[in-house]
């Protein structure tokens, strides 16, 4: 049996980690959580919390974003920390290495990271066998993307989609990491709609489906790729991925490198394209609002913008297990302050004004 560890206690040690190569670091993160390291949040989350989205009901609206734990390895200790789901991934078709390394890299003056993983993992046959190995106790979402080799679309979107479709509580289509050469391409109005369709007639029990966009897309993009994500039968839609762009005023050394930026630069832009992508939906779809999220506030911000969901990467990586009851705690604070009887009637408000 692994020693008792709260997630306070757990979160201490992770200046420790930061004296380790980032992507190092990471690895050990995730056998710590494997081995139960991480702690246990055993408190019961107040019902002020609870949400219904995509057909399914959350304890809490925070969960976890993919990227973290791509190959399902450490979900056991991750459901143990007070997310309200978890989201697996992106695991591709075929096992692959990614692009070389260094390529995480921190941006500690920003809160931030860059990453050019390149959709490292070990392939969809082990991913399914270790989804499915864990109860799930909470929500477990599963991202699927495209290998950067012999890819195509809608043979291979399909065919991960009936994979998992026992497995996941939801599946995400991720066509819009940067790092995977033509990605982006895919969330084009017109290629998402043939996905979309290639999934829809081809796997006829499948689980709710949801479609990771870029936070990088321009206004008139979002109209068309919104109705494709509603007619091609899609549930919901994360805003957003990681960004190229480069915001004014980052300090660290490292902001220069390629890849995505994630953490605080991103909460900004990611929440406003979240807003307007709410008005276009206008209660269509399911909306998971991601990008900088480090307080409370910050995640009654992405809810008031529409979201019904909010998902961390950053703010988890870098602060740890202690995030997600603080997270908690600060959001019924802040509920309270701006006058919500719970998070569910906090989604959309900003809309509505």
């Amino acid at each position: 049996m692994p020693p008792r560890m709260s997630p306070a206690l757990a979160s201490s040690l992770l200046p420790l980690l930061r004296l380790v190569e980032p992507e190092r670091a990471h690895a050990i993160a995730l056998a710590a959580l494997r081995l139960g390291l991480g702690g246990t949040d055993s408190s019961t989350d107040d019902r002020r919390l609870a949400m219904h989205a995509l057909g399914r009901e959350f304890a809490n609206p925070i969960g976890l974003a993919a990227g973290f734990d791509k190959d399902a390895v450490a979900l056991k200790g991750l459901m143990r920390l007070g997310f309200g789901f978890i989201e697996a991934g992106t695991v591709t078709p075929r096992p692959q290495p990614g692009n070389p390394r260094p390529r995480l890299f921190r941006l500690p003056e920003d809160d931030a990271v860059i990453n050019r993983f390149g959709f490292n993992n070990g392939g969809i046959e082990a991913y399914v066998r270790r989804l499915a190995a864990p109860r799930h106790t909470i929500p477990v979402g599963a991202n699927v993307g495209l290998n950067k080799d012999g890819a195509v679309p809608e043979r291979d979107y399909p065919a991960l989609v009936a994979a998992l479709a026992r497995h996941a509580e939801y599946v995400v289509i991720n066509v819009s990491s940067p790092n995977t050469p033509g990605l982006r391409a895919l969330q084009a109005a017109e290629r998402l709609a043939a996905i979309l369709g290639a999934i829809t007639r081809e796997v006829e029990r499948r689980p709710p489906l949801v479609v990771k966009l870029s936070p990088d897309l321009q206004d008139g993009e979002l109209p068309d790729i919104v109705a494709a994500c509603v007619e091609g039968g899609a549930a919901g839609v994360i805003i957003g991925n990681t960004t190229t762009t480069r915001p004014a005023g980052l300090r660290s050394r490292n902001a220069a490198q390629p890849g995505g930026l994630s953490g605080a630069p991103l909460f900004a832009p990611s929440t406003a394209l979240l807003a307007r992508v709410a008005r276009i939906a206008a209660g269509r779809l399911t909306l998971i609002g991601a990008g900088g999220v480090f307080t409370g506030r910050h995640v009654l911000q992405k809810l008031r913008a529409g979201a019904s969901l909010v998902q961390l990467y950053t703010g988890f990586a870098l602060e740890g297990p202690a995030l997600i009851p603080r997270l908690k705690r600060d959001l019924l604070a802040a509920l309270d302050r701006d006058g919500f009887a719970d998070a569910a009637a906090a989604v959309g408000a900003d809309l509505r004004d």
